[in-house]
């Protein structure tokens, strides 16, 4: 169970999703604004095009929520270096490169609602840029000469290149199970997450309790955000999601609603949600979209979502009882409230 300490007060719930991410961004404040610095500082090349498609990307607008869960992590442990800094903006780093290289393969024209890196300066650039990120990842890292560190990451960047090849592989698969499709999440989403929190423990020097628990929680937290943004693709509007509504579909990915959907569905459902994966047909979106809610698919995800959620808060009950560790419990909701 989660320490009730940690809960928010139930006279004063905090349902709205905006306030429940800035209340944290506003306890981080000093420091995301370092964090945002050292982005820009090491993003510099010699090289123009590196400087032009980089910054394009790493200040189109993301919530930088990966970043913030290390920082929050270590404070909560106590923290009072400064490297917490540093591997934020590698964390951030590694995430736009993955983003770079996404939107390479899945063909996307448009990211957080506008034109993606590679329409606008083609695949090659995109990809190349991408391994810059990385590669500058690596000498950032470097830097804090932990070796236990250096480790986290680079299994890390590991696990999400397997994850994006389990991806691929799935892609147009109608028979892809709910098994096969977590395990594709956890390293191509979760495991990134899991790294920036179990990090900010690394660093604090916490026990080996506290350093477990906050990867348990950055793995909870990040397969309930990957969910929830399975829920938005058939349930928000494009200026929510920053892009169009079925770009999944289009893309031939069974997330979990098509997954569920296509054992729940009847006969006739099951055949068009299979064919849609198969052939990436946004054609049918309206067909798909009253499957996916009459089958009960959204409101089974968003379960599972809130599942893990309450799992990462359960996970932080043996941290001392600080604002740092009631942000993290903020986030875990937020990740399931956004998609409400």
């Amino acid at each position: 169970m989660s320490n009730p300490n940690l809960d928010d007060d139930p006279e004063q719930p905090m349902t709205n999703p905006a306030s429940l991410l800035s209340d944290a961004l506003k306890l981080m404040e000093s420091e995301m604004t370092q964090v945002n610095r050292t982005i820009s500082e090491r993003l510099t090349s010699d090289i123009a095009l590196i400087n032009t498609l980089g910054a394009y990307i790493v200040k189109s607008g993301g919530k930088r929520l990966r970043p913030l869960i290390l920082l929050l992590c270590a404070k909560s442990c106590g923290y009072q270096g400064n490297y917490h800094v540093l591997l934020a903006a590698v964390i951030e780093f590694i995430h736009t490169a993955t983003l770079l290289h996404d939107d390479v393969v899945d063909s996307s024209a448009t990211r957080r609602g506008q034109a993606t890196a590679n329409e606008v300066w083609g695949n090659e650039a995109s990809v190349l840029v991408g391994d810059f990120l990385y590669s500058r990842s690596f000498e950032m890292m470097v830097e804090t000469q932990n070796m236990e560190v250096m480790n986290i990451l680079a299994g890390t960047t590991n696990a999400i290149a397997e994850g994006e090849v389990l991806q691929l592989l799935n892609a147009h698969s109608p028979d892809t199970t709910e098994k096969q499709y977590l395990e594709t999440i956890h390293r191509k989403t979760a495991k990134l997450f899991e790294s920036a929190a179990r990090l900010g423990g690394v660093i604090a020097q916490a026990d080996t309790n506290a350093v477990e628990a906050l990867s348990q929680y950055g793995i909870y937290l990040g397969t309930a955000f990957q969910l929830v943004d399975d829920i938005l693709d058939y349930d928000a509007s494009p200026e929510a999601i920053g892009k169009d509504v079925g770009d999944d579909l289009a893309e031939g990915k069974p997330t979990l609603p098509l997954i569920f959907a296509i054992k729940h569905g009847n006969a006739e459902q099951k055949k068009i949600v299979r064919q849609a994966i198969e052939q990436g047909d946004r054609g049918r979106i309206n067909e798909i979209l009253e499957i996916v809610r009459s089958t009960g698919a959204l409101d089974y995800t968003m379960k599972k979502a809130s599942e893990q959620s309450e799992r990462a808060i359960a996970e932080l009950s043996c941290l001392k009882n600080n604002p740092f560790t009631h942000s993290l419990v903020q986030l875990a909701r937020f990740s399931v409230i956004r998609g409400s």
